[in-house]
């Protein structure tokens, strides 16, 4: 099944699953706010809206979890092979250094 997400559906994901996080680990706005160094201000109005910069959401992953999983979703996909011929012919000659001639 296919599902487009929009920009807005996703911050709205993110603010609940953020929200299901810290609650998961027991903290309060103001307990997470004081443990990751976001204001609790800017921590209200995420968790309402998705408003939020991405420093501020990697504070806040680094204290609930999940700072990891953050970097792998964002890595780009590895190719898949089916046989050694078609690694081999994937192969590209190397790239040209700039400035160079040849």
């Amino acid at each position: 099944m296919f599902v487009l997400m929009t920009p807005a559906k996703v911050k709205a994901a993110l603010a609940a699953n953020m929200r299901e996080r810290r609650l998961a680990v027991n903290l309060t706005q103001a307990g997470l706010s004081k443990r990751s160094g976001v204001t609790l201000g800017t921590l209200r109005r995420f968790e309402q809206s998705g408003d939020i910069s991405i420093d501020n959401l990697l504070k806040l992953m680094l204290v609930v979890g999940g700072l990891r999983k953050i970097v792998d979703a964002s890595a780009p996909d590895r190719r898949q092979y089916s046989s050694m011929d078609e690694v081999l012919s994937s192969q590209s000659r190397p790239k040209r250094r700039y400035g160079s001639s040849s």
